[in-house]
């Protein structure tokens, strides 16, 4: 290897040639840049539905509580594929997991459109948009696997920051505000179909971009152990590291309110409170580009501050109080008012943010098992896709809107207090 001299002694052209490049000092690693942009195409068109499809099907004679069960069953198949999407990155690779969860939705979204929605049966529905859940964890959380390998330690947070930016960029961020222009101009039945073709789009610049990328195959443990040991190692790691299931049990009270309030709150605050669905989906435009600014920020915020403050103090605590918020502030103000409203919206979003840095957190509780680690991460992140519309199918009928609000807020404040028994081995 060929070496020159400096004032700072010898450097070879290898180390020039590896020398961190904008992107790597920004947080993401050059090598998945591309994977970032297909992640974030692939998640628009996963969040197109996210702002209209609950009121789509309850507008077409469906009953909140039906719509509320077609989202858990989606919840619960979601929390099994983000479940296995760790341990399956470990047995065959990221890359073959991308690749199984982007065919997965477009299979099932040709199945959900064309057998259910457009013919209006229920029980096709319920099929096909349960299969559906497998679909976006596997592709999104195999990518995340695929960031915990390469990122390093020191960079961690800031990389899953990126991850978090792109993930709700797209969903239901650019999402939403693509159903506010689309569904004018196309119709709400068409605007599903268009994000099946960004869904295409996105996936296969990922795949494209990512096809020479290192590692994106099997983990190191993989030849050493049956496939079946590797599938369940997340559930003897629970065993012999507890902290990592308070992650997990975090991980799925985060996003619980969110995929809560995407099944409620655009029928309250339309028929309830009368706002009209163009405002609603701008208050979640708002709502969610606070949000994937604010991951940016609180990845590094979480490096430097330090990730279990961050997550405990800007995450569970504040996300509690931003939480009421988002049910007191439109009930005072009224559709008349809409300031207020986005206001807070845009700081629900940002407290999301404060959970970023576990995902940076998580692997270090078990540092020599990371992908069995992302695995009951991943899993909280599935649980949390049925437990809000779990929460809101089971309280909604007999109690209201508040008291939902409160449980969620409840929840926050929990995840709060799990958060300050995580600890990891090394500083």
């Amino acid at each position: 290897m060929t070496q020159f001299q400096t004032d700072n002694g010898p450097i070879s052209i290898r180390d020039a040639q590896d020398s961190p490049s904008w992107l790597d000092r920004i947080g993401i690693p050059r090598v998945l840049f591309v994977g970032y942009i297909g992640l974030l195409l692939f998640m628009i068109g996963d969040g197109v539905e996210s702002g209209y499809l609950s009121a789509y099907l309850v507008g077409r004679g469906r009953s909140m509580e039906s719509v509320a069960y077609l989202f858990t069953v989606y919840g619960l198949t979601a929390s099994v594929a983000a479940w296995f999407s760790g341990a399956l990155s470990d047995l065959i690779g990221p890359r073959r997991v991308i690749a199984y969860g982007l065919a997965i939705w477009v299979l099932a979204q040709i199945g959900f459109l064309g057998l259910g929605v457009h013919p209006d049966n229920y029980s096709f529905m319920m099929l096909f948009y349960g299969i559906r859940g497998f679909g976006y964890p596997l592709f999104a959380y195999g990518f995340l696997v695929w960031v915990t390998r390469v990122a390093p330690r020191e960079r961690l947070s800031s990389a899953a920051g990126w991850f978090w930016f792109a993930f709700t960029g797209g969903l239901p961020t650019l999402g939403a505000m693509v159903a506010s222009f689309a569904i004018p101009a196309m119709g709400q039945l068409p605007t599903l179909w268009l994000a099946l073709a960004i869904v295409i789009l996105g996936g296969i610049i990922a795949l494209v971009g990512l096809a020479r990328t290192p590692e994106g195959g099997p983990g190191p443990h993989v030849h050493e152990e049956s496939p079946v040991t590797t599938l369940l190692t997340s559930l003897t790691l629970a065993h012999s590291h507890p902290k990592v299931v308070n992650a997990a049990i975090v991980r799925a009270i985060n996003t619980a309110s969110q995929w809560g309030f995407l099944v409620f709150m655009p029928v309250f605050f339309t028929e309830t409170l009368h706002f009209e669905l163009s405002v609603w989906l701008r208050i979640v435009t708002v709502m969610f580009t606070s949000n994937i600014f604010c991951n940016l920020a609180f990845g590094l915020i979480g490096d430097r501050f330090g990730w279990r403050n961050t997550v405990a103090w800007f995450g569970g605590v504040g996300t509690a109080i931003t939480t009421l918020l988002m049910y007191y502030a439109p009930v005072h103000a009224g559709p008349a008012q809409t300031g207020p409203v986005m206001l807070v919206a845009g700081l629900y979003g940002a407290t999301l943010a404060g959970y970023v840095p576990l995902t940076a957190l998580t692997p270090w509780l078990a540092p020599d098992r990371r992908g069995a680690a992302m695995s009951l991460l991943n899993l909280g992140a599935g649980v949390s896709v049925w437990l809000g519309p779990a929460v809101v199918a089971l309280f909604m009928g007999p109690f209201g809107a508040k008291v939902v609000i409160w449980v969620f807020a409840a929840l926050h404040l929990l995840s709060a207090a799990l958060t300050m028994t995580l600890r990891t081995a090394e500083p």
